[in-house]
């Protein structure tokens, strides 16, 4: 795999993939994604492919800054939306866009089923990465660009993680460098009445959309209806088990049937990994290796981690990784802890 540097030269490189049909890992600042033009089935299908991804699971198409509705035009349908959705969609658009903020939107007929999986409604963000923008105003198109790694696995923060999971499938990365946030976009659907729905929690936080909005369901509930919505998801190759709480207050019994006697690595979101390396040991469990994403308690830094920590406990030298939850499902902590379950394969 070809690691393209973020200049010039690099983006040139990565447009005459993308225009020849190919696909190329491009960096966010959610995730790296595996971009393709939104347009040609053909090369959508390789995506799927290189990511053994199911064909059941929608795609998030990404646009170039500039105006909202011009740059949607041709993939959603917006004369669909009644003046309420209307505004909405402008409200969300002028406050979060370009940013980590996905909207989903009755599709226009441009957009090809194998993108939606077969949806009537398209998923589109305008992503606030400059590499990423400069190589969506060169290609002169959509892309499509789900995280840059096998289904189901961790997602890639930086373009060594890439490299690690799809080596050999895919031909080049443009490094960008680490990605600021971490974790994927927030996913809002936008019904043509103007109700809104949360389909997957993200790194912009549902409170800071506005307590004013009409949301007719809290989590999205269903079938798949935006892509991350399967009960496991985000997986180290590692077995994990999420504890019910902070680690020091678990009843030790539990703790060691979660840890099944063998050797495990625990990860926190926040506090002191030595308290909790010490709270498995006081349970007679073996403790390989303790982490906190954020020792001060900064939920910031803790999601811009996340991922990248999980790859580097998921080494094969634990057996089983402990992941103990956010202390609250607030802001992104809800985002973490949706990670985290989905993780272990505890989604609700």
């Amino acid at each position: 795999m070809n690691r393209l540097e973020p200049d010039r030269q690099g983006i040139e490189r990565a447009v005459a993939l993308l225009r020849a049909g190919e696909v190329v890992a491009i960096p966010t600042e959610t995730v790296y994604g595996l971009a393709a033009d939104a347009f040609d089935d053909a090369a959508v299908a390789r995506v799927f492919e290189a990511k053994h991804r199911p064909s059941f699971d929608p795609m998030i198409v990404h646009v170039a800054p500039g105006s909202a509705r011009e740059a949607v035009a041709k993939l959603a349908r917006l004369d669909a939306l009644n003046d309420e959705a209307g505004s909405v969609f402008d409200r969300l658009t002028t406050d979060f866009w370009p940013g980590p903020l996905t909207l989903v939107l009755p599709k226009a007929r441009f957009v090809s089923d194998i993108v939606t999986a077969g949806l009537a409604h398209v998923a589109v963000r305008m992503p606030a990465h400059v590499v990423a923008q400069r190589l969506l105003e060169a290609f002169g198109g959509p892309l499509v660009a789900p995280s840059a790694n096998r289904f189901g696995r961790i997602s890639p923060t930086r373009a060594e993680h890439v490299v690690a999971e799809l080596a050999g499938r895919v031909p080049a990365v443009l490094d960008g460098g680490p990605c600021e946030m971490g974790v994927e976009s927030t996913i809002v659907g936008l019904a043509a009445d103007g109700g809104l729905k949360l389909l997957r929690p993200g790194a912009v936080p549902v409170e800071a959309l506005g307590s004013d909005l009409r949301w007719s369901t809290v989590d999205g509930a269903g079938g798949i209806e935006a892509p991350g919505q399967t009960d496991q998801h985000y997986s180290p190759a590692t077995r994990c088990a999420l504890l019910g709480g902070v680690v020091e207050e678990q009843d030790p019994a539990t703790l060691r049937q979660l840890a099944a006697d063998t050797e495990v690595a625990l990860l926190r979101v926040v506090g002191d990994p030595a308290s909790g390396r010490a709270a498995l040991a006081a349970a007679g469990i073996s403790v390989l290796d303790s982490r906190s994403l954020s020792p001060e308690g900064d939920l910031v830094q803790a999601a811009r981690a996340l991922f990248a920590t999980l790859r580097e406990l998921d080494d094969g030298s634990a057996r089983r990784l402990l992941l103990e939850p956010p202390p609250s499902r607030r802001g992104l902590g809800h985002a973490i802890d949706d990670r985290l379950r989905r993780a272990a394969g505890s989604a609700r």
